[in-house]
């Protein structure tokens, strides 16, 4: 599916500018900073993950009416995709905030990251992974501290 296809580039890139393009952006920030020459930022990629999981979600209820015995068998679903689209699918499925997406790190080339079926909720990270990636455990994220903390939300500490 090409909605969670890699961040793009833009259009007629050297090694140099791109170079140049990545320092801006680490001052920048990954998640807004929209690379030039048709280039997506962190938010286009997750405008697009979004709409795969929209997709994903739906597509999954429809089997479970057609077929409800797929809810009692053992159903694995492999999506195959690169670093940034993963650590934005995890943020938009996790609701990590941009400021824990900009800690988080790619997983290693080729690395499988699974997602485990939860009690309380439908499927958490796994501890290896979520450790990996630099995600923060589902009660320590900021969404539930910033009730509480505004300072979070000052971006000159970050």
């Amino acid at each position: 599916d090409p909605r969670i296809a890699e961040q793009q580039f833009g259009n007629f890139q050297t090694h140099h500018s791109i170079r140049d393009n990545k320092v801006e952006r680490s001052d920048f920030g990954r998640f807004f900073y929209r690379f030039p020459d048709g280039g997506e930022s962190g938010f286009d990629v997750y405008n697009r993950v979004s709409g795969f999981i929209g997709t994903l979600t739906r597509d999954s209820s429809q089997l479970s009416t057609m077929c409800p015995s797929i809810l009692q068998d053992n159903v694995t679903i492999c999506i195959v995709t690169h670093g940034l689209a993963l650590r934005l699918f995890l943020m938009r499925w996790f609701q990590y905030t941009v400021h824990e997406f900009e800690r988080s790190y790619n997983p290693e080339n080729g690395r499988v990251v699974v997602l485990e079926p939860a009690a309380t909720k439908r499927f958490e990270l796994s501890e290896v992974d979520r450790r990996a990636m630099g995600f923060p455990i589902y009660k320590e994220q900021e969404r539930f501290q910033l009730m509480d903390d505004h300072s979070l939300l000052d971006k000159s500490v970050w």
